[in-house]
C-alpha cells in the first residue's frame, strides 16, 4: 500500500503508473491543494519510495497557475527515449471553471519540463514545438459551465495508440440533455506531433454526471473502456469490437467494489494492471486515501473482465502452514449443536452448526497472511470467514459469504469501548461485492490481509479490495450458521509486513531508454 502523507491535512489523489526498466513509476495528485504532482518508485508495486516531485503549478497568469489534476505518462511515439505527461490544469483567472490539458516532457522520467504556448528555456536536446493547452469546444462538448455546474469538464487525459494512430481520451460532457446525465468520454486525434483534433465523444452512456479517468485496453480484437463513476465511487467498464463503438456493457460491469476510485491502466512485463486509490468515505475523498496493490487485468472466457491478485505477493511469503500446523481448532462459543471433524487423509475440515452461529478458529495468531482453501456448503444456512478475531471478546472481522445469492459482505464487528451508550456493540459495513452464482456450491477462495489492506478473491477473481484499521491481529477461521461447511486442504501463508523502503532503486538518465512495447498495449510507442 502507498500513502506518503501521514498528516490529516494532506492525502494522495488520482494515480498513474508507468513501468520501465524493472521499476514502477507512480505519479499522483496531492489533495486538497493540487499544487504539484508527486513521484514515487518501486521494484515490486508494493513497497514505495518518494523521490523528487514531477511538476508544479505555474507562475501567476499562466493557464495552470491554480491547480493540477489528473495526468497520464506514456512513451513519446515521435522521439525515442522521451516520455510525455499529459496533465489537467486550471487557472485563477477562470476561477477554476475551465479545465485544460497540458503537456510536459522528460528524457529520464525524473526531470520534467512543461511545453507551453509561451517561449520557455528548454534543454538543448529537447526539440519540441510549443504546445497549446487543449480545451473543451462546441459543438461536441460543453464550452461553458451548465447552469447547475461549477465547471466545464475536460480533464483526466489518457493517451493511447491504435492502428499506428494516436488518440487522447478525456473526461468530458456533451452540451445537451439533463445536466446530471451529460458525462461522456471525449476523444481527440493526434494529427501531427503534439497537435490534436477534437472529435465527437467516444462514448456517452446518458446516465452519469461524469466518467472520470477514462482508459482504453485491448484483448485480442476487443476494446474495453474503463472509467470511474462519481455517483457510487466505483470503477466500471464497457466493451466494443471497434474503437468507434457501439460500446456495450455486461450485466456485471463493476471492476472493483465501492471506495476504489480513479482506476488507471498500465503495463508491466506480465501484462495489464489496474491501479487506483482507495477511500473509506466516498463522500469526501480527500482524507486518508491510499493506493492499494494493483490488480492484474484478465479476460474471462465469455469476454468479461476480471481482477486477479498481483504476483508480487508470491515473493514475500515467509512461511506456509498446512492443516497439521493449524490444529487444534477452537470453537468460538460452547454449545452442543456444533462440531468440527478433521480428516487427516485428505486434510479436510468439516464444520457444522445445526442450530445457531458458531465460529471455528485455527490455533495460530496472524497479522499479515494469505488464506487459501476450497469450500463446499451443505444445507441452506449461512457461512463466512473470521479473521483478526479476539476469542475472548469475539471482536474482529466477519466476512459473510452468501454462496446461494452470490454476495460477499465484510463487517468490522465488536464491542464499543465508550461508556454511556445504549449500543454496546460497534458494527460497521465495510464493503460488499457480488457475483453470478451457478448451481455449484464448490468454490476456491483466497483472503489476503497485509497491514491494513484486505483483499478477498473467489475462484481467482478479486471481489473485495479495501483498507481498514479497526483490528490489527488475531485468530483466523470460518463460521457456519445452521449449515455445514467443508474446508479442503486449507493453507495459510505468513506474509512480510510492507514497511521497508526501496532505498537501492536506480534513477537518472542512464536508465532512460524507451520501454519494450507489450503486445496489445495501446500505450506502446510502436
Amino acid at each position: 500500500m502507498y500513502n506518503s502523507f501521514a498528516s490529516t491535512f494532506k492525502t494522495m489523489g488520482d494515480v498513474d503508473v508507468l513501468y520501465h526498466d524493472g521499476i514502477y513509476h507512480l505519479f499522483h495528485l496531492v489533495l486538497p491543494n493540487h499544487d504539484f504532482i508527486a513521484h514515487a518508485i518501486s521494484k515490486d508495486g508494493l513497497n514505495w519510495k518518494r523521490i523528487q516531485n514531477a511538476i508544479f503549478i505555474s507562475d501567476p497568469g499562466s493557464w495552470d497557475d491554480y491547480m493540477l489534476w489528473t495526468m497520464h505518462v506514456s512513451p513519446d511515439p515521435h522521439e525515442a527515449g522521451w516520455w510525455r505527461m499529459f496533465y489537467t490544469g486550471i487557472s485563477l483567472k477562470d476561477e477554476g471553471k475551465i479545465q485544460r490539458i497540458g503537456l510536459a516532457r522528460s528524457s529520464d522520467l525524473i526531470e520534467w519540463h512543461k511545453i507551453s504556448d509561451k517561449k520557455i528555456h528548454l534543454p538543448e536536446n529537447m526539440d519540441c514545438k510549443p504546445f497549446h493547452p487543449l480545451s473543451s469546444i462546441s459543438p461536441y462538448y460543453e464550452d461553458k459551465p451548465a447552469h447547475d455546474h461549477a465547471w466545464v469538464s475536460f480533464r483526466d487525459p489518457f493517451y493511447f495508440r491504435d492502428n499506428d494512430e494516436g488518440y487522447l481520451l478525456t473526461a468530458s460532457r456533451v452540451p445537451y440533455g439533463p445536466t446530471i446525465r451529460r458525462g461522456c468520454v471525449g476523444i481527440a486525434k493526434e494529427t501531427a506531433p503534439n497537435e490534436f483534433e477534437v472529435l465527437p465523444p467516444l462514448h456517452h452512456p446518458g446516465q452519469y454526471d461524469d466518467i472520470e479517468v477514462p482508459n482504453i485496453i485491448k484483448f485480442g480484437q476487443r476494446y474495453y473502456l474503463i472509467g470511474s463513476i462519481r455517483e457510487d465511487a466505483k470503477i466500471r467498464y464497457w466493451y466494443a469490437d471497434d474503437l468507434k463503438g457501439p460500446w456495450n456493457n455486461y450485466y456485471e460491469n463493476v471492476l472493483l467494489a465501492g471506495g476504489n476510485y480513479a482506476g488507471r491502466v498500465s503495463y508491466d512485463d506480465r501484462g495489464p494492471l489496474l491501479w487506483n486509490f482507495y477511500t473509506a468515505d466516498a463522500s469526501i475523498r480527500n482524507r486518508k486515501n491510499l493506493m492499494p496493490p494493483p490488480k492484474r487485468i484478465v479476460q474471462r472466457p465469455d469476454g468479461r473482465l476480471a481482477m486477479q491478485t498481483i504476483e508480487a505477493f508470491d515473493d514475500i511469503v515467509e512461511a506456509t502452514l498446512d492443516p497439521p500446523q493449524l490444529n487444534p481448532i477452537a470453537l468460538l462459543y460452547h454449545h452442543e449443536n456444533s462440531s468440527v471433524t478433521y480428516h487427516p487423509e485428505v486434510q479436510d475440515y468439516e464444520l457444522r452448526s445445526n442450530a445457531g452461529f458458531q465460529g471455528f478458529l485455527f490455533s495460530p495468531v496472524f497479522k499479515c497472511f494469505r488464506f487459501k482453501t476450497k469450500i463446499r456448503l451443505s444445507g441452506e444456512g449461512k457461512c463466512g470467514l473470521l479473521f483478526r478475531i479476539d476469542p475472548e471478546t469475539s471482536d474482529g472481522y466477519y466476512l459473510s459469504l452468501d454462496l446461494l445469492k452470490g454476495v460477499a459482505q465484510l463487517r468490522a464487528w465488536g464491542h464499543r469501548h465508550e461508556n454511556g451508550s445504549e449500543e454496546a456493540f460497534a458494527y460497521r459495513r465495510l464493503q460488499a461485492a457480488y457475483w453470478r452464482n451457478t448451481e455449484s456450491m464448490d468454490f476456491e477462495i483466497s483472503l489476503l490481509v497485509v497491514n491494513n489492506y484486505i483483499e478477498f478473491s473467489l475462484d481467482h477473481h478479486v471481489l473485495l479490495s479495501l483498507a481498514d484499521e479497526t483490528f490489527s491481529i488475531g485468530h483466523l477461521g470460518a463460521y457456519v450458521e445452521s449449515a455445514g461447511l467443508i474446508l479442503h486442504h486449507p493453507t495459510i501463508e505468513r506474509i512480510q509486513t510492507l514497511s521497508h523502503p526501496t532505498d537501492d532503486l536506480p534513477i537518472g538518465p542512464k536508465h532512460a531508454t524507451a520501454p519494450i512495447p507489450t503486445p496489445n498495449d495501446p500505450t506502446s510507442s510502436e
